[in-house]
């Protein structure tokens, strides 16, 4: 027991030490290098580089925010949906939920554009909202139809073509000089965030993430079957619900600001299990969350500094990473059947 407090300590002083040099690093690395003890006169109010000034509070250090936020975001909603299915391989990505949410935005984005509007983030993260309720509600008919779990994973990225096949033919044929942003949004990117996103992310993310902690307990109860948790008092019902809502607002945000991002809701949440080696939802949950954090902004970094000049879209580098982890589960299951 002592030992695995320890090592459960260790885990969350990796994280943490690994979450501060990767936000160092997205903020100091790039096109034009910007030494860390300069980024540090700036944040105290000196510094006499105006240029390197505007390049970290207004292009870098909200980008790297957004990256630890939505990354701790879609790691969390990923953790939700796998209690919620009682299966590892369970992700927003997957199951197609961040393709219905990407529709629902891009439909938002181009009548917007057509009206000569700008959406504000509060419509996103709504109309995100809507699209990954629908994509879930369809998830889960298709869990009480089909039953068996290959079944509905199969489904849930049948799902995920279609809208995105609907998002790509909408991106291809909206005519404004604004498409271009658009369609680097559909392929997944963290570019071009500002304060007011960040500000509205964080708000988002942290208050619904707390909610989600606050149900450590319920969590661990369910887990040890339905049953078990209502010998226990749980309105089983209610919950899965409270689940499907925390979970759907986690993706939307993440879609709304930064596009669809593969693999980390399934990814981390397993590599976070292993690392601590137990299933304590009040050690899950803020390890999930630090792990996306750490995550995203890893492969957001590569994706800036890999090809430079040249950017890669962030699910490009994320796919990269986290299939091999999806690909270890599949087969660790398959052996442990």
């Amino acid at each position: 027991m002592i030992m695995r407090r320890t090592g459960c300590k260790v885990v969350f002083l990796l994280l943490i030490f690994l979450l501060a040099g990767l936000l160092a690093a997205n903020i100091c690395v790039g096109g034009v290098n910007i030494p860390l003890g300069e980024v540090l006169s700036f944040l105290q109010g000196k510094g006499e580089n105006a240029v390197h000034k505007d390049i970290v509070f207004f292009i870098r250090f909200p980008r790297a925010l957004a990256a630890a936020i939505l990354g701790g975001a879609l790691a969390l909603s990923g953790y939700l949906l796998q209690t919620f299915f009682h299966n590892p391989i369970a992700g927003p990505f997957i199951l197609g939920i961040s393709s219905g949410a990407k529709l629902f935005v891009a439909l938002t984005m181009v009548a917007s554009l057509e009206m000569v509007r700008q959406p504000g983030a509060g419509w996103l993260i709504g109309a995100a909202f809507a699209g990954a309720m629908l994509s879930m509600a369809f998830v889960i008919l298709m869990s009480g139809i089909l039953g068996r779990m290959s079944m509905l994973i199969v489904s849930g990225v049948m799902i995920g073509y279609i809208c995105s096949a609907v998002t790509d033919f909408v991106v291809a044929f909206a005519d404004d000089a604004d498409i271009v942003n658009l369609h680097n949004w559909s392929k997944g990117s963290f570019s071009g965030i500002g304060w007011e996103q960040v500000a509205t992310m964080a708000i988002v993310v942290l208050t619904v993430s707390a909610g989600v902690f606050l149900l450590s307990k319920p969590i661990q109860a369910y887990q040890l079957g339905e049953s078990y948790a209502q010998n226990l008092g749980l309105n089983v019902s209610w919950f899965r619900v409270g689940l499907v809502v925390f979970s759907s607002l986690l993706s939307a945000c993440v879609t709304a600001f930064a596009g669809p991002v593969s693999f980390v809701g399934i990814a981390v949440p397993q590599l976070v299990k292993y690392l601590l080696g137990t299933t304590r939802p009040v050690l899950m949950i803020p390890a999930c969350f630090l792990g996306g954090a750490v995550f995203c902004l890893f492969c957001d970094l590569l994706a800036r500094m890999l090809l430079a000049p040249t950017e890669l879209s962030i699910s490009t580098v994320t796919a990269v990473f986290g299939a091999p982890v999806v690909l270890v589960i599949m087969v660790q299951r398959r052996r442990d059947a």
